[in-house]
């Protein structure tokens, strides 16, 4: 089977490129790592105008009610920018656990972001400060939440904060909003170790060690090489979860987790190989890089982490 996406799609993901290059989002990011959420409201606003926020959430509530597919484009985007905010939870996983609730619309107008947390793999809600809806799902139930105590993240831009239920109970589908959490954490990843391979690629080509680029060098040549071919072989395989999840009637638990893990893999191995060919300019707070290093190191674990998943695939041969 041929995974390919169709104009649209491929026009969908250069706006978003488009709009998020001119956007300042390096900036951004580190204005929300310091409490400023300012301009990063403004890159969501930049996003709402897309219609990202609008994706999974239903026509009536004017809506997209896009495909998996299209999440999938448009999470891989965000994760090569590394817009900072709840995207996944707000995008991907709350108009899945609202579904019928008139939230929905605000969810879409981009007046409302949220934020989840689904223990036990995702114990706490991102982002929970600067959320304006806080859901805590579990069980085939969501209620509204509480924000509690923060606690450290290895990414100063996504807080992590303790979450407790104090809504009434509402009737949830807790399981695929799951799944959809994880897919769109994958694509996020992927689009991580994508933003990365194109940097060192670029800072190969400038730095120059013994009179040449070091991008002229076998070794850096063979070590690119390898994170390019994880990142395309990690890329339909997330597609692939995408066309699982689509089908409702269908089990796509084993797809879901085998692309987080390829993702997780590929986007560790670019991070890896990134620091090395930049050297440790690259993980130093005034070089964007390092907006990426501790992105991905965050998110590998955010949707539970690659052993769990590792196992949950092996579990369903």
């Amino acid at each position: 089977m041929k995974f390919d996406l169709d104009d649209q799609q491929r026009d969908f993901a250069a706006s978003i490129d488009a709009a998020l290059s001119a956007a300042g989002v390096p900036a951004a990011v580190r204005a929300w790592a310091q409490g400023d959420t300012g301009p990063g409201r403004k890159v969501w606003s930049t996003l709402t105008d897309l219609g990202v926020t609008a994706l999974l959430v239903p026509e009536r509530f004017d809506g997209i009610a896009a495909h998996p597919v299209d999440v999938v484009v448009a999470m891989e985007r965000l994760g090569y920018w590394a817009v900072p905010g709840p995207v996944i939870e707000s995008v991907a996983v709350a108009p899945v656990l609202l579904a019928d609730d008139d939230r929905c619309g605000a969810l879409a107008s981009g007046e409302l972001i949220a934020t989840v947390a689904l223990p036990p793999l995702v114990p706490r809600a991102v982002d929970a400060d600067s959320a304006g809806l806080i859901l805590v799902a579990g069980d085939g139930e969501v209620r509204d939440g509480a924000a509690g105590d923060q606690h450290e993240s290895v990414d100063p831009a996504r807080k992590l904060f303790d979450a407790t239920a104090s809504g009434d109970a509402q009737n949830a589908d807790t399981a695929r909003a799951f799944e959809f959490g994880v897919l769109a954490n994958a694509a996020q990843l992927v689009g991580a170790g994508q933003a990365m391979l194109d940097a060192s690629v670029e800072y190969a080509k400038q730095r120059s060690q013994f009179g040449r680029p070091i991008g002229s060098y076998q070794a850096i040549k063979h070590k690119l090489a390898d994170v390019y071919i994880e990142v395309e072989l990690a890329r339909p395989l997330v597609y692939g979860a995408a066309l699982s999840l689509a089908d409702e009637s269908a089990d796509a638990t084993r797809d879901v987790s085998a692309a987080l893990v390829a993702a997780a893999d590929a986007a560790l191995l670019s991070a890896r190989s990134s620091l090395q060919t930049h050297g440790a300019i690259g993980f130093t707070q005034e070089h964007d890089l390092s907006l990426l290093l501790l992105r991905v190191q965050a998110l590998r674990s955010a949707w539970g982490d690659p052993t769990w998943h590792r196992r949950r695939v092996l579990e369903a041969f």
